[in-house]
């Protein structure tokens, strides 16, 4: 039988304390987070699921009398060093929030945002990255004919894909998703599920879900967050089957949360 190989690990907290002035929000002593892989972060509201989320691109700092202890490694790289480039952070990790988010503009000018930001001017160049990421986003074949409508006159679900498109439009490693599907109807939450699985090959995704059965479809690992900790860890099938936390099993089988 071969062995599995074992997947290279992307994100490595260590010591991690994070607080909303003096109200301390999480404390995780140590968290390995895998390249190409879907990890799950699932635990009842208030518990630090979508803060933690927002530390991996330092969208907390926007946030006043925040503060951190500890450190984040991506690649080996601690991005709270003085050194880090906050802006280029957010290019490497982007980000896909719980209510679609389109601006106020075309849906070609939506995808072209990105990259005209990052100082990418040649129209035939913008062309391309906008037709490779609706291709990515599983969205070209709809819109092609109407890039210079607005995109707030797309569905729920297309406007979705739309800002899942926008984030790769800027080739990041890491994609961060915030409840992606909790405004969307089932048809709409299936094709963004189809499309998170997809994207995994070529991207490492960290999704937040109250939905313990995506969870469970769709990641390779989970994570239980309670009152700001890791309770558990793992695999999903083994979280989902095996627990190895009371506490877990308590909530998989809805004791509680």
């Amino acid at each position: 039988m071969k062995k599995r190989e074992m997947p290279k690990d992307i994100i490595t907290i260590e010591d991690l304390k994070f607080y909303y002035g003096q109200i301390k929000a999480l404390d995780i002593a140590r968290l390995k987070l895998f390249a190409h892989n879907i990890t799950a972060l699932i635990g009842p509201s208030g518990c630090g699921k979508s803060t933690f989320l927002r530390l991996l691109n330092r969208m907390n700092d926007l946030i006043e009398g925040t503060h951190l202890k500890g450190k984040v490694y991506i690649d080996g790289e601690n991005i709270y060093s003085e050194k880090i480039d906050v802006v280029n952070l957010r290019k490497r990790v982007g980000m896909v929030f719980q209510n679609p988010n389109p601006f106020p503009k075309s849906i070609f000018d939506n995808i072209a945002y990105g990259p005209r930001v990052h100082g990418l001017k040649d129209k035939t160049k913008l062309g391309e990255i906008v037709e490779e990421s609706l291709n990515q986003a599983a969205l070209w074949e709809e819109v092609k004919d109407r890039l210079g409508k607005p995109a707030l006159g797309l569905s729920g679900g297309q406007q979705q894909r739309l800002c899942i498109a926008r984030v790769l439009a800027v080739q990041p490693d890491i994609i961060l998703m915030d409840e992606p599907t909790s405004a969307l109807d089932p048809i709409a939450t299936l094709r963004i599920e189809e499309l998170v699985q997809d994207l995994k090959e070529n991207y490492t995704i960290i999704i937040v879900t109250h939905n313990l059965s995506q969870a469970a479809r769709i990641s390779d690992y989970t994570a239980f967050f309670l009152h700001g900790e890791i309770i558990e860890c793992g695999e999903t099938d083994n979280v989902f089957t095996n627990p190895r936390e009371e506490k877990t099993e308590d909530y998989i089988t809805g004791r509680f949360g």
